[in-house]
């Protein structure tokens, strides 16, 4: 019997969430030593820098704080790590959003040291995830890193996110619903995970809770969110976006969705939309490239508008898209490395044939 390949599941060492587990974050550090560094953008560290140092020094701690003013670039994390010194760090923390997070994972790794992850918001699975997002001064996304592991310690506050506007839970169900999808495309086709690997099993289980999990309890969660009430939906779907969707498109693999953000990223007014947002839409274009029926489209887009995700290009901010728009976002797109992802080969004319069905069709349910 032949052997088969080797495959790679990765996860965060500890994942905690529910109202109040920020109160914990003091007594998960200390074990890591004395002096942990706390990383946040200047919103978060006016919003909760106190609270933050008064956890850490309860136990005995001496907390450092660095603020991450503009994009998270390369020179901006040698500038974070210039800041502390010959401090001997014990821990890095990011508080925060995506942006926050990253730029503590990737201090982290300058520093070799172990890191946690604290998110504000739930609007995408970087909490979980091994993978550090950089950027150019214009926010153009110029890499993607990588670090050894994933964070020790994921600690997801939902009384903290509840308070987030409503915009940042709709990103990440955006974010998180394409998951299964783009782990079943991997799996058909000859497509790797980030680890370099094919798709564990394990990973399309979890996607695909991740999915049901966000159609069943997606509008309760919303609204509750709305009312900044935590529920038990709620708890379902922050746990959907932050953990299943991260532990999904790590070890499941991405997609033809995530691979049209490198056209969307280029496309007039629909460049300014949220990565969630863009996320929902292009999972639309991956059923239609896999020739799905107008009636599975048609109802996640009933899905979409019920909870207010884009379903169209207009929605997502580009209004009436030209035919050669369309055609240069698709050609822009060939250059994603996850484009082999899939149970079928992926040209431009196709791609660009899938997005204007989704715009037909999203037309249509709109009348």
């Amino acid at each position: 019997m032949t052997a088969t390949a080797l495959r790679i599941f990765g996860s965060p060492r500890r994942y905690v969430q529910g109202p109040g587990a920020l109160d914990q974050l003091g007594v998960s550090a200390r074990p890591y030593g004395s002096n942990p560094v706390l990383v946040g953008d200047v919103q978060v560290m006016t919003m909760l820098g106190e609270k933050l140092r008064g956890l850490c020094v309860a136990e005995g701690l001496e907390p450092f704080c660095l603020t991450l003013e503009g994009e998270i670039t390369r020179p901006a994390i040698a500038g974070l790590q210039e800041r502390l010194g010959d401090l001997d760090t014990s821990l890095v923390i990011g508080v925060g959003g995506g942006k926050s997070l990253d730029a503590a994972k990737a201090l982290a790794v300058k520093l070799g040291k172990p890191v946690f992850t604290v998110p504000t918001i739930a609007s995408n699975d970087s909490p979980t995830s091994a993978a550090i997002a950089m950027y150019d001064d214009n926010h153009v996304m110029i890499a993607v890193d990588r670090m050894e592991a994933n964070p020790d310690l994921v600690l997801v506050d939902t009384a903290l996110i509840a308070q987030a506007p409503v915009t940042f839970l709709l990103a990440g169900i955006g974010d998180a619903i394409s998951k299964k999808f783009e782990a079943d495309g991997c799996l058909a086709g000859t497509g790797m995970t980030p680890f370099g690997t094919r798709p564990l099993l394990t990973a399309i289980a979890i996607a695909d809770c991740c999915y049901r999990t966000i159609r069943q309890h997606g509008v309760a969660a919303v609204a509750a969110c709305k009312r900044k009430e935590v529920t038990p939906e709620l708890e379902a779907v922050i746990e959907a976006a932050v953990l299943m969707s991260g532990l999904g498109f790590e070890n499941g693999g991405l997609s033809l969705a995530h691979s049209l953000t490198r056209g969307i990223v280029k496309t007039r007014d629909a460049m300014d939309a949220i990565h969630g947002y863009q996320i929902a839409w292009a999972l639309l274009v991956q059923w239609a490239a896999e020739e799905r029926s107008d009636q599975e489209i048609l109802d996640l887009i009933a899905f979409y508008r019920e909870i207010g995700l884009p379903a169209s290009l207009p929605e997502l901010g580009m209004g009436n898209p030209t035919a050669r728009e369309i055609d240069q976002m698709a050609e822009w797109t060939m250059v994603a490395p996850h484009l082999a992802n899939l149970d079928r080969p992926v040209y431009p004319a196709m791609l660009a044939a899938a997005i204007r069905r989704v715009e037909t069709l999203a037309g249509e349910e709109a009348k």
